[in-house]
């Protein structure tokens, strides 16, 4: 690898970094400033820490940190050091903004009894702040870190797994705030409005493209999506009708989210490539949906 390979990706992983640093600030704001002041739960670890904390008072970072601690020490001996380095550096930096972000006050952004709002700008805030992360190949922890366990051993997508889990945390938020009904539904808007936020960062993380790349340099750029993007990769034969000259098209089928990094391989390699990108429906197969019967 050449130096200027290196020093490329040097910068695009300190940017990423930095990425992952703002969108873990966005959430803690989300929470601090809106959810939290006005007793809202939401799901993942931190959920479970704003329970503990409406409870008992315990700081929201302290009951976060434990949590994510015992479940990083299950996730590298589970899954590896490879998935838990930026995890670990997402659950040190969110730790720390809990810490050291004072939580507002009751009306200090929303009226001191408009949860709805302090719902529906908490919900949108948390998730534009996650997909930031996402879009960055970070992580919060939490409850992802339970997915990825659940999802190397069961047959259960990621969503369904983490959609389980926050449903479960929120609606235990019933019996530490004196059987209130109105918590459970406050704190199920919250959690709709972060993932449909999460989506619209990510344009769609769960859907799928199709890719038809042209380009000189095909053998190096699909030798580059095997190895970088782990997406299989087929060479067709075609041939240019204006310059009546043969011609490689790399044909790629990837989720949405992994478009980013392949676009990012053919610009490193060939910035003057010719790229069609379209979405598809219905992938089976290896890498993808499982064929069902039914």
């Amino acid at each position: 690898m050449s130096l200027k390979s290196i020093t490329k990706d040097t910068w695009r992983n300190i940017r990423e970094y930095i990425a992952i640093a703002f969108g873990l600030l966005m959430y803690c704001a989300a929470w601090k400033g809106f959810l939290m002041p006005h007793q809202i739960t939401g799901g993942g670890a931190t959920g479970v820490g704003a329970i503990v904390y409406y409870a008992t008072g315990l700081p929201i970072s302290i009951t976060y940190f434990c949590i994510n601690f015992v479940l990083l020490v299950i996730a590298v001996r589970s899954i590896g050091l490879a998935f838990s380095l930026r995890t670990i550096y997402g659950v040190a930096i969110l730790t720390f903004f809990f810490a050291v972000i004072p939580q507002a006050v009751p009306g200090t952004f929303v009226g001191k009894d408009d949860n709805f709002m302090a719902c529906v700008i908490g919900g949108l805030l948390s998730g534009s702040g996650i997909g930031i992360v996402f879009l960055a190949n970070g992580s919060s922890g939490g409850t992802d870190i339970i997915a990825k366990v659940v999802n190397k051993y069961r047959n259960v997508t990621l969503g369904r797994v983490l959609l389980y889990c926050d449903v479960l945390i929120i609606c235990s938020s019933y019996f530490f705030k004196f059987g209130s009904l109105e918590t459970i539904v406050y704190g199920l808007s919250a959690m709709a409005i972060t993932t449909m936020s999460v989506d619209m960062v990510i344009n769609g993380v769960r859907q799928s493209v199709q890719f038809f790349i042209f380009s000189k340099e095909y053998e190096l750029i699909a030798t580059k999506i095997n190895e970088e993007a782990h997406r299989g990769v087929t060479i067709l034969d075609g041939m240019g009708w204006y310059s009546k000259e043969p011609v490689k098209v790399i044909t790629v089928v990837a989720r949405k989210n992994e478009s980013i990094k392949i676009f990012r391989i053919v610009k490193d390699i060939d910035p003057n490539a010719f790229i069609s990108q379209s979405s598809v429906i219905g992938v089976y197969g290896k890498g993808f949906d499982i064929i069902k019967g039914k």
